[in-house]
């Protein structure tokens, strides 16, 4: 398989990432794709060629983007790449999200610090903050929009590249923000902290329903405290997140302007395919800008004349007993195994062509050995701007 798939338009990347009416940069895909490489391979082309100033917002815990890019660790503040000569102007850093460190950001910049001493020490809110399903996701949209605010006060950044988090479905990322809003208005929340509001004048009728029947139950699974831990943490949290919801909303609109663009990225095997195709509908039902498809680690062969077919019957034909000949046997096997990889993710990639024709796409092919330097994060920039050639 070589370049874009027949039948698609070619999607360039140095014109996405020269365009300086691109401010924010989104891959999305399903887990294992190459997500994490893909956003710092693109980073590093837009500060080293394009001369962008550029932050790589990666949600990969994996040391190894930090070691590609020369930095002895990643975390929740960005810090500057310094081992490459960039063009111009053009500047990296790169950060690492931390979901709880991102929640207290956000308590501690929207309450007195009397506040947000009492909401960091209460024991819901660190449960919520840590593992509620949805938190990264929202935490990440968060985390989006504090640096969008930042690069529009102070121009430290021009473009921000986000590698969305590792999830079973790529659509948890546009819909965690919604999810957790509800969570936190919905009945279920309202019903636990129905005493608390009513300075447990309730509990009574409460009780008198059944209703500590099911505390009790509740108090056996998650603690007995639960009621009052809940309770605390919704009056304190209702005068301080006030622009909860609002600012997932805002951060959502900021996805869809004109001024984002989103990159997806597959491998071109059946589940990681299938995940683009709902991901791309999903961007087309909620106008958002996709710019095109990242086909990664597609299997390049220059076959010649000698086919799949050819090659085993050759192969077959020779004799076993003789080194040399075992040897070619050998390496004419691989070459099919090769050559039929390439058909079948031809065939697959031509199949997503068919299914979503007008989406762009451009091929990387797949490298004999992991990423592990800022020359590897280079080549492969070369590569997405060539389209494999």
């Amino acid at each position: 398989m070589q370049g874009t798939p027949q039948g698609a338009p070619h999607l360039d990347i140095d014109a996405l990432l020269g365009d300086r009416r691109i401010r924010v940069l989104v891959c999305t895909g399903a887990g294992g794709v190459g997500k994490t490489t893909t956003a710092a391979a693109l980073g590093l082309r837009a500060a080293s060629v394009h001369g962008r100033k550029v932050c790589v917002l990666t949600i990969d815990p994996a040391k190894r983007l930090a070691q590609s890019l020369g930095l002895s660790q990643l975390d929740n503040n960005s810090r500057p790449v310094t081992e490459v000569e960039f063009s111009s102007s053009g500047t990296l850093s790169a950060m690492m999200l931390d979901m709880k460190r991102t929640f207290d950001e956000v308590v501690e910049s929207h309450a007195d610090p009397e506040r947000a001493a009492q909401i960091l020490a209460n024991p819901f809110y660190q449960a919520l903050s840590s593992s509620f399903a949805g938190t990264q996701e929202y935490m990440a949209m968060e985390k989006l929009g504090q640096l969008s605010e930042q690069a529009r006060a102070d121009g430290t950044w021009d473009l921000i590249v986000v590698d969305t988090p590792p999830s079973r479905n790529a659509l948890d990322f546009l819909d965690a923000p919604a999810r957790l809003g509800s969570f936190l208005d919905g009945r279920f929340i309202r019903i636990l902290t129905a005493p608390a509001r009513s300075g447990g004048r309730a509990l009574g009728k409460l009780a008198a329903m059944g209703f500590g029947l099911f505390t009790s139950v509740l108090d056996k699974i998650l603690g007995a405290s639960l009621l009052t831990d809940v309770g605390t943490f919704i009056t304190a949290i209702d005068s301080t997140f006030g622009g909860f919801r609002q600012r997932a909303d805002a951060t959502y609109a900021l996805l869809k302007e004109p001024s984002t663009a989103f990159v997806v990225i597959a491998a071109p095997e059946p589940d990681a395919l299938r995940e683009a195709a709902y991901f791309v509908e999903r961007l087309k039902a909620d106008h958002m800008p996709l710019a095109g498809l990242v086909l990664n680690r597609v299997q390049q062969v220059d076959a010649g004349e000698l086919g799949a077919e050819r090659a085993r019957m050759v192969a077959e034909s020779l004799d076993p007993g003789d080194d040399a000949q075992f040897l070619l046997s050998e390496m004419l096997t691989i070459h099919a195994a090769i050559m039929d990889t390439a058909t079948r993710q031809r065939h697959l990639a031509e199949r997503f062509v068919a299914a979503h024709p007008g989406v762009a796409v451009t091929a990387v092919p797949a490298r004999a050995q992991d990423i592990h330097d800022i020359a590897g994060l280079a080549d492969v920039g070369r590569m997405l701007a060539s389209g494999s050639d």
